[in-house]
């Protein structure tokens, strides 16, 4: 009996370990590139004394929240995990066995290619389902801020629209399918592990939204949680992180080239729709 409570409190403390160290990675990746970031900016601004522009602004976010908070602290993570398991293991009394874990990432197959077409295809189709919904529902959603300063700006849309394959698809799958869901599966089944990822980022959009209600932005959070199933449901089934970040890339990319041409063409309807995913 007693070893039996034992081994269940074991089993208790590391899937605690494991999904608190998941999301505090996911969480504190964006938390650490958007510090870096604003560190950054306050230096060349009132530093060295540039005159930033809203482009910019917009680059240095890219690479220190995608490339470095993201994608960085997540190769980190993989990286140093032995190291920093050991101390907290110790730390808890852990006895249990250490679980390994990697990202997987490889050339795609011609099955991963595959899965690549039908993910983005299924991830468009709930974008663009989730917005007609919410037009027809005339519910009042927040924008989206990198969207909004593309409407003031559509030559950002441009830059954006690259961006989203080299930078945003690879660094936030690397760090919530890679890390996220990869150290949630260690100590879940598959549809957990899917899940709470896919949950914990569509709910971290929420700050990259600006104005709406709050009904309305929570609407668009609960539409953002269906591509992101898509993203873990493909990383599972091929384990190759490449896979959900062209996906993701893919789908992030066609998002803004309709608002490119929403705004240059000055198509309303589109661009309500577009703006808050």
């Amino acid at each position: 009996m007693a070893r039996a409570a034992d081994e269940r409190q074991q089993s208790l403390l590391q899937t605690v370990v494991a999904v608190v160290s998941a999301l505090g990675i996911g969480a504190g990746g964006l938390l650490f590139g958007t510090a870096l970031t604003v560190l950054t900016l306050v230096i060349l601004q009132f530093g060295v004394g540039l005159n930033l522009t809203t482009t910019h602004i917009l680059v240095l976010g890219l690479i220190f929240v995608q490339g470095v908070g993201c994608a960085g602290v997540a190769l980190a993570y993989v990286r140093f995990r032995p190291r920093i398991a050991s101390g907290i293991r110790d730390l808890l009394g852990i006895d249990g066995p250490f679980v390994e874990f990697d990202i997987p990432a490889s050339v795609p197959s011609f099955r991963d290619v595959a899965v690549v077409v039908v993910g983005y295809f299924l991830a468009l189709a709930a974008a663009i389902g989730g917005s007609l919904l919410a037009s027809q529902l005339a519910v009042d959603t927040g924008t989206n801020s990198a969207a909004e300063v593309g409407m003031e700006n559509p030559e950002i849309i441009l830059l954006l629209i690259p961006a989203s394959l080299l930078l945003v698809g690879p660094g936030e799958e690397l760090l919530f399918r890679g890390v996220v869901q990869g150290r949630i599966r260690t100590v879940f089944n598959p549809v957990v592990g899917i899940l709470v990822p896919s949950v914990a980022f569509a709910g971290l959009h929420w700050f990259a939204l600006s104005g709406g209600s709050t009904a309305g932005n929570l609407f668009v959070v609960s539409l953002l949680v269906l591509p992101a199933l898509v993203f873990g449901v493909s990383y599972e089934y091929t384990d190759n992180i490449v896979v959900p970040s062209l996906i993701h890339g893919f789908y992030n990319a066609t998002l803004f080239t309709g608002l490119y041409f929403s705004v240059v063409y000055a198509d309303q309807t589109v661009q309500s729709a577009l703006l808050a995913l």
